[in-house]
């Protein structure tokens, strides 16, 4: 049987931390949502209005749906900000998020590290991935917190959230804005049983809090992905559009 298979075009979406893949179908692609962040922020004694993010988030993935009208929604992981437990912000919220978003589009969800428990939190009709990811035509869909596996070499190209791509240089007007990164490697350094070349797509953080201009303040996370990788090329693309740098640039935003 011949596998004839239309390419799927990956699409950012302008001014937004979103990605649009179109194959035989449409689908939206985000990450990092981290809602219940407000605890962390006000353990800092920043004290945003109690839901504003959760209601913020809401109203903003809507007004994509809108505009791009997808066939579904796929969330690449940490919908929840607590790793181990679930706080008492996310009990309330996680749920809401959902139950909102599912009366628009079908959702589909890849856990990611900060998602223990989810589904606990989760409503009917949501389809829960495993963290390896899911697989579109030749893409891998996944958090980027664990190593693909072997099973997935036959794909060309990773998508993946995790790391909250941020430019950081104190003297430029977008110090601390987030971006996307896209990646060519060497494909053997993640399918050793591959030779040739593999393109890794970053999706910056849906979360715009999750960071402070201060560097000092801000945790990288760490992607055994990124690790293994040997960089042939690089591209760094701000929210607009605007390419802003090359492979010299990837120690400083990732």
């Amino acid at each position: 049987r011949m596998n004839v298979s239309l390419m799927v075009e990956i699409k950012i979406i302008p001014f937004y931390p979103a990605l649009m893949i179109q194959g035989e179908q449409k689908s939206l692609v985000i990450t990092d949502l981290h809602l219940g962040f407000e605890d962390n922020l006000s353990r800092n004694s920043i004290f945003l209005g109690k839901n504003t993010i959760m209601l913020d988030t809401i109203s903003e993935i809507e007004k994509i749906i809108d505009e791009t009208k997808p066939d579904s929604l796929i969330l690449l992981g940490d919908i929840k900000s607590g790793i181990k437990s679930i706080t008492k912000t996310e009990w309330k919220y996680v749920p809401m998020f959902f139950e909102n978003i599912k009366k628009r589009v079908n959702i589909t969800l890849v856990p990611g590290n900060h998602d223990a428990n989810i589904e606990k939190l989760i409503p009917n009709g949501i389809t829960l991935a495993t963290s390896k990811g899911i697989i579109i035509d030749d893409l891998l869909l996944t958090h980027g917190h664990t190593m693909p596996t072997e099973n997935f070499s036959q794909i060309n190209t990773i998508v993946m959230g995790h790391v909250h791509p941020i430019f950081f240089q104190q003297e430029s007007l977008i110090n601390g804005e987030r971006v996307w990164v896209s990646i060519k490697c060497e494909k053997q350094k993640i399918f050793a049983s591959k030779s040739g070349e593999l393109e890794l797509i970053v999706l910056p953080s849906f979360n715009k809090y999750l960071y402070t201009t201060q560097k000092k303040f801000y945790k990288k996370s760490i992607s055994p992905i990124i690790e293994k990788m040997d960089v042939i090329k690089a591209k760094i693309v701000t929210l607009d559009g605007m390419i802003i740098g090359d492979e010299q640039l990837l120690s400083s935003v990732i």
